[in-house]
């Protein structure tokens, strides 16, 4: 895991990790209190752009928040597995552009 460098959004609490490399931002929600971890991963998900990313590190399978975003951002997100388990789970978590329905 890549040290703690250029901060594109607080953490919330002292041990959550939020850090950006070159190529993407890294939230690792693993050490916080379950109930500290969505509203982080949502509002890193709403200070994306269409065709940026972030990678989740967590400590479980996040099968759960898969389901909070698609009953809320329906065809506006991206969800790619990049380890499962089972120690780490880590997910990249993108925001897709707009389908604006024209053909």
């Amino acid at each position: 895991m890549e040290p703690i460098s250029n901060h594109r959004f607080p953490p919330s609490k002292e041990n959550s990790k939020v850090t950006e490399s070159t190529s993407e931002k890294i939230v690792d929600v693993s050490q916080l209190p379950p109930p500290q971890r969505h509203p982080l991963i949502f509002s890193t998900f709403e200070h994306l752009t269409p065709g940026e990313a972030f990678v989740l590190v967590n400590n479980h399978d996040p099968k759960p928040l898969y389901y909070q975003f698609k009953a809320e951002h329906e065809g506006q997100f991206s969800w790619d597995y990049l380890e499962q388990g089972p120690q780490h789970w880590r997910v990249r978590i993108g925001r897709v552009e707009a389908n604006t329905g024209q053909a």
